[in-house]
């Protein structure tokens, strides 16, 4: 495999300088307050919130993983790439309530939407889920991304990349996060794009590559009775992942809560479904293209999950190999930056200023700086665990998230949707949903050592869409069953926060936050999204 050359270095050294050049104009612009340091003063722009909800999604571990189903037979995963229909739900369904709550964090809506306790609930299992999942699973494909393409040790270069992003994220907030993302998303975009052009032309296009890998490769949609993805539950248990993650996930929310108003929101939002609709296109298909060449003898790797690094290191010319390189890097800080910061978001103003409700701005600021150096230092910790993942990254990432969504994404839609829903029916729900997702996680650990016959082993070994699929329903069931046989909501509980309670005034002022273009481009993902449903059907 060919390594980086001068030209390279140079292209990866100019990115970075911007960067860092970036980093520090906004550090130097930053308040000192909470409004400033968690949501960027509350004053950014459409293009910044799309731009950072794309590179907040995109991490490194998702180009590796997403090429590396693409390279190994994992097609049906493209179903979560094209979960665009759900950014646009953030957008208009969502975030108008987030608004008018005027929360900084999803355990703080909650809280007002139900009670305290599931404020400290979603707040200590987030903590603790994103240490466990998003740090360190980005760590780790961070790690296969450096060494494959710089040639230097993997813990190196990954400690190396941790503590850089941790340095501009500590130091400026969410300012410097969504900012440094818009950057990170433009050379991306351009480097991937670039590789997925090239690697079609090496293969001699897009129809003999289909040739070599037989037109049954670009099937997404097994049969119901498939081991592995039956389509049903595919379909089902993707959106419950997709709603989870798009719409209540602090991760992803954060970014469009940092908006001036409801209008740069929503197009933000939408801006980010447009580019949500590119990595179907930008890496999924490369790995395809890897598979196609190692097919043909022309290139190897051992993993599914080292073909996008091994294609791009011996496809792409001296210097935009670099600037590729430079995008991979870009995926694995945003990712980072995004997950630091919403921890330290988490901590300080769910946990924390709970606590000591009385303490100072500053003092709430230093207090997010140290919850981000935390984070890191865990982060750093989790490297050498997350070194021993075998598989496809992208597939064991979705398998644990399918365990966190369901009753998370229960609680809001219910929520929102239905004024009868309580309190303690949203809480029985959590507490019920996070012993079941842990209880499954172990027994998929622990399943060879029971006997094939139990209940026990059955239970570890379902399929993980079907069962999160009917994990789902159960938490429904649960959630209506509760609230139903308990008192009803007040209605300090409920106004303007479900679909049902929403004032004229504040429906008069949700329509006067969008026009025409706004409906046209959501029309537009849509279609887009239809078109990718059929067309990859392996016919």
């Amino acid at each position: 495999m060919k390594t980086l050359d001068t030209l390279d270095w140079i292209s990866i050294s100019a990115y970075f300088v911007i960067l860092l050049g970036i980093a520090y104009w906004v550090i130097r612009k930053r308040r000192n307050n909470t409004e400033d340091y968690f949501l960027a003063g509350r004053n950014v722009g459409w293009f910044v919130v799309g731009a950072s909800i794309f590179a907040s999604n995109i991490g490194s571990e998702h180009v590796v993983g997403l090429a590396g189903s693409g390279a190994g037979d994992k097609l049906p995963m493209l179903i979560y790439e094209i979960h665009a229909w759900i950014v646009l739900a953030l957008g208009w369904i969502f975030l108008p309530f987030y608004a008018r709550a005027g929360v900084y964090t999803m355990p703080e809506f909650l809280e007002k939407r139900f009670d305290p306790r599931l404020r400290w609930i979603l707040s200590i299992f987030s903590l603790v889920a994103y240490v466990l999942t998003k740090i360190s699973v980005t760590i780790y494909a961070g790690g296969v991304v450096v060494s494959a393409l710089l040639g230097i040790d993997f813990w190196t270069g990954a400690l190396a990349t941790v503590v850089l992003t941790g340095v501009y994220t500590v130091l400026g907030g969410m300012r410097a996060v969504v900012y440094t993302e818009a950057v990170q998303t433009v050379v991306l975009i351009i480097g991937a794009a670039a590789l997925t052009y090239i690697g079609l032309d090496a293969v001699g296009g897009w129809s003999s590559m289909k040739e070599t890998v037989g037109p049954e490769y670009f099937n997404m949609w097994r049969s119901a009775s498939d081991p592995d993805f039956p389509w049903p539950s595919l379909l089902i248990a993707s959106t419950i992942t997709g709603i989870w993650y798009w719409c209540t996930d602090q991760y992803i929310v954060q970014r469009a809560l940092t908006a001036k108003n409801i209008k740069e929101g929503r197009r933000g939002t939408i801006f980010g479904a447009l580019l949500k609709l590119l990595p179907v296109f930008l890496f999924l298909i490369p790995g395809v293209i890897a598979l196609t060449l190692k097919m043909r003898g022309e290139l190897h790797y051992d993993s599914p999950d080292e073909a996008f690094p091994t294609l791009m290191a011996n496809l792409l010319p001296s210097g935009l190999r670099g600037l590729v390189a430079a995008g991979l890097l870009a995926a694995l800080m945003s990712s980072l930056a995004s997950v630091f910061n919403s921890c330290s978001t988490l901590f300080t103003v769910d946990i924390y200023k709970k606590l000591k409700p009385d303490a100072p701005e500053e003092k709430l600021v230093r207090t997010g700086q140290i919850a981000t150096v935390i984070t890191v230092i865990c982060g750093i910790l989790w490297i050498p665990v997350m070194s021993g993942i075998s598989g496809v990254l992208y597939e064991y990432l979705q398998s644990v998230q399918s365990y966190i969504a369901p009753p998370i994404a229960a609680v809001f839609l219910l929520g929102i949707f239905s004024k009868r829903i309580n309190a303690q029916g949203a809480f029985v729900t959590m507490v019920f949903g996070f012993v079941v997702g842990a209880v499954r996680i172990f027994l998929e650990l622990i399943k060879d050592r029971f006997d094939p016959s139990s209940i026990w082993f059955y239970l570890g070994d379902m399929n993980f869409l079907t069962f999160a699929s009917w994990f789902f329903l159960i938490c429904i069931i649960l959630m209506i069953a509760v609230s139903y046989s308990t008192a009803a909501p007040s209605e300090a509980q409920i106004a303007n926060l479900t679909i049902s309670t929403i004032s004229e005034e504040e429906k008069a002022k949700n329509q006067s936050s969008y026009n025409y273009k706004d409906i046209l481009l959501s029309i537009f993902v849509l279609i887009v999204v239809a078109f990718v449903m059929i067309y990859f059907n392996g016919k």
